[in-house]
């Protein structure tokens, strides 16, 4: 694929309104790695020990349970990372889910979120509709004075599957979001036995990943 496309495609997929996706799993190879790096736009050493050492953190990341090519976004934000060339936009200081059911009542779900964007410290709390929803909620919240464009951004759909039934209620999780901006939308992922924390991941990633998309777009500006 990476020195002739036509050895592998009998036609060009943008003749017929399609594209190329070429995916990274647990079965991938340096040639998968390279051809994703470089639809990101990232630049990497080919025959680096780096490269190979990158792909056996893949390959043990898709055997926990992420699946990362159905979450090209985590995947970007992962490569970025490996390769030294991102830094995160925030830090968790400390995250607490409070829930409350009295009998008859509805449950109710509270976020409380502490964290470092800068320097400055946000503290912030909001309801919402399940806990992950007022997860999401508080994050926005103690967001917005510094980074006001996440509010353009909405999550479009949010999928839980459970990766080891055997275990019961104590299953490892993948969550899956999909997110949207006015120009673009973006999947990531995350994995635990807790699917607050996965959720969490899949958060952060997806945040992370929109105010990465505008850092480079207002880089490209200049």
């Amino acid at each position: 694929m990476l020195k002739d496309a036509l050895t592998y495609e009998h036609i060009n997929p943008e003749a017929v309104g399609n594209h190329r996706r070429v995916l990274v799993s647990e079965l991938s190879g340096l040639s998968n790695l390279l051809y994703k790096a470089k639809e990101f736009n990232i630049d990497v050493n080919k025959y680096g020990t780096e490269t190979r050492k990158i792909i056996k953190q893949i390959k043990e990341l898709e055997n926990q349970g992420f699946q990362f090519e159905g979450a090209d976004a985590s995947l970007e934000l992962f490569l970025r990372k490996a390769f030294g060339q991102y830094e995160d936009f925030f830090q968790l200081k400390n995250l607490k889910i409070i829930l409350e059911k009295n009998e008859g009542d509805e449950i109710t779900s509270e976020a409380v979120i502490k964290l470092l964007a800068g320097d400055q410290v946000f503290h912030t709390a909001a309801e919402g509709d399940g806990p992950v929803n007022a997860l999401d909620n508080s994050l926005r919240k103690a967001l917005t004075e510094v980074y006001p464009e996440i509010s353009e951004m909405h999550l479009t759909d949010y999928k839980v599957r459970v990766l080891n039934g055997t275990e019961g209620t104590a299953a490892r999780v993948r969550v899956l979001i999909d997110s949207a901006d006015s120009l673009e939308t973006w999947s990531t992922v995350g994995v635990s036995e807790n699917i607050i924390e996965a959720s969490w991941q899949a958060l952060v990633d997806s945040v992370n990943y929109m105010l990465m998309k505008r850092q480079l777009k207002g880089a490209e500006e200049k």
